[in-house]
C-alpha cells in the first residue's frame, strides 16, 4: 500500500480592490469645487452687470476664495482636532452648498464676497483632508493611485465643469448655474456621508506639529520647491490669453476660436496626464517632483518660441497641461510618502505653499506685464520652474542621507 503526500498549495495574497465608490465621491468633490472656485472668470460680464459692479470689481470672487483658502489650509485641521474626517468632508461639502445659494440669491457684491469666503474655506479644507482621505481608501502602497482621483476631478473641472457652467449660462441665466452647482454639493454630501469609510483624525491638531513636519530632513527644500513650481507655472498661466495672441497662422494673428481651441488642447492634455502618470506616480514621484518642472519650463519657453506655428504651441500646450495639472498629484505623493505619519500636516503645508504662490504670481505678474511684457514674465516663470526643480532634488538627496 503506497500513499501519496499531499501536495503543497501556494497561498497567495491578492491586494485588496479599491473602493472606487468612494474614490469617485472625492474625484466629484474636487470636480465641484473647483469648478465652483472658478465660475466667475466665465461669468464674469453677467455677474458685474446683475450686481452693478464692475468686471474687475466681480472678479474679487476669486481673489477672497483663494485668501480664505490660504488661512484655512493650516488651520482647518486645529479647529477640528477630533472631528472624524469623514464627518469634516461632508461639512465642508455643505459649506459650499450654502456658498453657492448664497451667490445665487445675494442682490449685491459683498454678500457675495462674505460667501464666497466659505467656498475657499471648503476648497482647502477639502485638499488639506485629501491625502489623509485617501490614505484611509487604498492604503500608504496604493496612496498615489487614490490621489488621482481627487486631482483628476481638479484636472476634469478646468476641461469640462467650468466650460459646462458657462454653457448653462447661456441657456438659463448665471444666478441659475450656482443654485445648480449648491444642489449638486447637497448630494454629494449625502454620498461622501454613504460611500467614505470612518476617517480618524491623524494628531496634526497643533501648530507645532506643522512646524515639526516642516524641518524633516529634505521637506522644507521640496515644501520651498513647491512653491516656485506653482509660482512659474501660475506666472505663465495667468497670461496666457496674451501669449496665445501672439501667436500667428500664415502671418496673420489667429482668430478667438484658434485660441479657445488652444487652451482646450492644454485642458485635455490635463485630463491626460492627470491618469497617465497617476498609474506610475506611486515608483516615480521622486524623479517626476525634478522632472516635471523642467518639462514645464521647456513647455512655456514653447509658447513664446514657437508663436510662428499654431502646432507648435499646440504641441508644448499639450505637454505644458499634461504635466502640471498632475503636479497637486506628484506633490501629494511626494508629502505622503515622505512623511507617512503627518499626513494632514502635509497636506495643509501643500496648500498654504499652493494659495500663497498663486497670490505672489498674480501681485508680481501684473508688474511684469506691465512693465517689461509677456516674453519677460514666461521667462521669469520658467527661471522659477528650473529652481523649484532643483530644490526637489537636493530635497531627495537630503532624505536619501537620511534614510528617508
Amino acid at each position: 500500500m503506497t500513499t501519496t503526500a499531499p501536495l503543497p498549495v501556494a497561498m497567495t495574497t491578492r491586494t485588496p480592490r479599491l473602493p472606487y465608490g468612494a474614490l469617485i465621491a472625492m474625484m466629484t468633490m474636487s470636480f465641484l469645487l473647483v469648478t465652483a472656485e472658478f465660475l466667475p472668470n466665465g461669468l464674469l460680464t453677467d455677474i458685474s452687470t446683475a450686481l452693478r459692479v464692475t468686471p474687475g470689481q466681480a472678479g474679487q470672487m476669486v481673489t477672497v476664495t483663494a485668501l480664505a483658502g490660504l488661512i484655512a489650509a493650516p488651520t482647518v485641521g486645529l479647529v477640528f482636532p477630533r472631528l472624524d474626517r469623514r464627518r469634516l468632508l461632508v461639512g465642508l461639502a455643505l459649506a459650499a452648498a450654502v456658498s453657492n445659494v448664497v451667490v445665487a440669491i445675494a442682490p449685491n457684491l459683498p454678500l457675495v464676497l462674505v460667501s464666497r469666503l466659505l467656498l475657499g474655506a471648503a476648497i482647502s479644507g477639502f485638499w488639506a483632508m485629501s491625502i489623509t482621505v485617501a490614505a484611509r481608501i487604498a492604503g500608504q502602497e496604493r496612496l498615489g493611485r487614490a490621489v488621482m482621483f481627487t486631482s483628476a476631478g481638479a484636472s476634469l473641472a478646468t476641461v469640462a465643469g467650468v466650460p459646462l457652467g458657462v454653457m448653462l449660462g447661456e441657456l438659463l441665466d448665471w444666478r441659475t448655474v450656482f443654485a445648480l452647482a449648491a444642489a449638486a454639493s447637497l448630494l454629494l454630501a449625502i454620498a461622501l456621508r454613504a460611500l467614505l469609510p470612518s476617517v480618524p483624525a491623524d494628531g496634526a491638531a497643533r501648530l507645532s506639529t506643522l512646524v515639526e513636519a516642516a524641518r524633516r530632513p529634505g521637506i522644507a527644500l521640496g515644501l520651498a520647491g513647491h512653491v516656485l513650481v506653482v509660482f512659474g507655472h501660475f506666472l505663465a498661466y495667468t497670461y496666457i490669453r496674451l501669449a496665445l495672441d501672439r501667436v500667428q497662422a500664415d502671418g496673420a494673428p489667429i482668430d478667438a476660436g484658434t485660441v479657445i481651441l488652444l487652451l482646450s488642447v492644454f485642458g485635455a492634455g490635463g485630463f491626460i496626464g492627470n491618469i497617465a502618470i497617476g498609474l506610475v506616480i506611486d515608483r516615480t514621484y521622486r524623479m517626476l517632483a525634478v522632472a516635471t518642472p523642467l518639462v514645464i519650463a521647456v513647455a512655456t519657453l514653447g509658447v513664446i518660441l514657437g508663436a510662428a506655428s499654431p502646432w507648435t504651441v499646440a504641441a508644448v500646450a499639450f505637454v505644458w497641461g499634461f504635466f502640471f495639472s498632475s503636479w497637486i498629484l506628484i506633490v501629494n505623493t511626494w508629502v505622503g510618502h515622505r512623511m507617512p505619519d503627518r499626513l494632514e500636516a502635509g497636506g495643509s503645508i501643500v496648500v498654504v505653499g499652493f494659495q500663497g504662490a498663486i497670490m505672489l504670481a498674480a501681485g508680481l505678474g501684473g508688474l511684469l506685464i506691465d512693465g517689461l511684457g509677456v516674453e519677460a514674465v514666461y521667462a521669469t516663470g520658467a527661471v522659477a520652474l528650473v529652481a523649484g526643480a532643483a530644490l526637489f532634488g537636493l530635497s531627495n538627496r537630503a532624505s536619501a542621507k537620511r534614510g528617508s
